[in-house]
């Protein structure tokens, strides 16, 4: 019995410990960031840390997509010198893979972007090479893919050219005419690319309606030029209230990572000027992500160097007074999309459902039903589709469809996996919910 008790003591400690260490761990990821985004500065660290804090905050770093920008801002510091060998290295030649695919992907794009324009179709880019841009080594923030818009009806054509350029749907390809958006890679190459429609799925339950936000979008673009190329893409205010709604979006699946609160700050940075921050809060108030999106200026005024006063920031904001903390811990814990692992993952049928469950009980004035965990299990037809198409055309079999999908989920869950475990997604989930409840996104 002492033996077990001396067992059960030493797993609590070492928790306690790797708590500790995980909570200086995200303070040194967040003053690197804050060292390269203002200027691609240099940490001057001299105390001891860790080989073992030094490699979690590298798996932060690259789970984050951020990696280069770390590397990047503590490799001189004393406190790095007596890993520089390694892992160093093998940290650095990570970095330098990155930054060189980078820019290959980087080249290619723009290389298929101005085929598309010699051709007679000028696509509206959003988020990626765009916010590169404004980085002080532009290379050194990642993107997975570039995002660009056309209208409904230009896609046939916009599919010809880039098949022409040797593009290719990535998936099915049965439902690209219909869907809001298309992925497509090119064999042989890194370029990834999602051609989008609309700005958000129209169908969406969710989000559907973040669309209306930006009426007239298309008419108020701007050209910009990368590189030497003159890009077509949104108007200022428009911009940085799609990187604001994208992230939002994101969050209410199974979260968002620090890189696109590094984005929103260096985009507000660079063009609060010319931002109609007054439009911004009316339009963030209208899909409830006013206060979300202050938690992020705070997390950027506390931790990454912004100067809401610099970045014309109206006072109107200012007025907000929000704690950004549980908001920050979960875009740390959640990876860059909120994908650090299954459960997570899983835990965004639960948190969709609460913001369903909140919007019509705004629409009808009645209580939220609070039903929105027995929803993750009987998802509705249409959430269904998209892991079973051939519910399109016999929607009579959805009750086939749950079964199946249940009996896939507890295989999974059986094989023992502690990252796909069916109770902690759900308690994930109703901790993500009551989030949502801190920030005012739900009722």
């Amino acid at each position: 019995m002492k033996q077990k008790y001396e067992m059960e003591r030493n797993l609590d400690i070492k928790m306690d410990n790797r708590m500790d260490m995980e909570a200086k761990v995200n303070r040194y990821l967040l003053l690197a960031l804050e060292a390269h985004l203002n200027g691609n500065q240099k940490v001057a660290w001299e105390e001891e840390i860790s080989l073992a804090s030094w490699q979690l905050l590298f798996e932060k770093a690259s789970k984050q997509h951020v990696l280069p920008m770390v590397y990047e801002a503590v490799y001189a510091c004393q406190s790095f010198k007596p890993y520089a060998q390694q892992p160093g290295l093998f940290y650095k030649n990570q970095v330098l893979q990155n930054v060189f695919l980078q820019a290959g992907k980087t080249a290619e794009f723009l290389r298929l972007y101005g085929y598309l324009a010699e051709k007679g179709i000028r696509p509206l880019v959003v988020k990626g090479i765009i916010c590169r841009e404004i980085y002080p080594a532009p290379d050194h923030r990642l993107s997975g893919d570039e995002d660009i818009l056309i209208r409904w009806e230009e896609y046939q054509a916009c599919h010809e050219l880039l098949t022409a350029f040797g593009m290719r749907i990535s998936g099915n390809a049965d439902d690209a005419e219909s869907a809001y958006e298309v992925p497509y890679v090119k064999p042989g190459s890194n370029l990834y690319i999602e051609v989008h429609k609309a700005l958000f799925p129209p169908d969406s339950e969710a989000y559907g309606e973040f669309n209306e936000i930006f009426q007239g979008f298309r008419e108020r673009g701007i050209t910009e030029m990368v590189q030497d190329v003159p890009i077509l893409t949104m108007e200022y205010s428009d911009h940085i209230l799609y990187l604001i709604s994208h992230a939002f979006k994101h969050f209410m699946h199974s979260g968002f990572g620090i890189r696109q609160v590094c984005d929103i700050v260096m985009y507000a940075r660079a063009y609060g000027d010319r931002i109609d921050w007054n439009r911004v809060l009316v339009q963030c108030r209208k899909i409830h992500a006013d206060v979300f999106t202050a938690a992020l200026f705070e997390i950027g005024r506390r931790y990454l160097g912004f100067d809401s006063q610099k970045a014309h920031l109206s006072q109107e904001w200012e007025k907000i007074e929000v704690d950004p903390t549980d908001l920050l811990e979960d875009m740390l814990s959640g990876g860059v999309y909120g994908a650090a692992d299954k459960q997570r993952a899983h835990s965004s049928n639960i948190t969709l459902n609460a913001v369903v469950s909140s919007k019509k009980s705004r629409e009808s004035g009645k209580r939220a039903s609070g039903g929105y965990v027995l929803k993750t299990i009987f998802p509705p037809r249409k959430s269904m589709e998209s892991r079973y198409p051939w519910l399109k055309k016999y929607p009579f079999l959805l009750p086939a469809a749950w079964i199946s999908r249940i009996l896939k989920y507890h295989a999974e869950t059986k094989k023992g996996n502690p990252e796909n475990n069916a109770a902690e997604s759900i308690r994930i989930g109703n901790e993500r919910v009551e989030l949502m409840r801190k920030y005012k996104i739900i009722k």
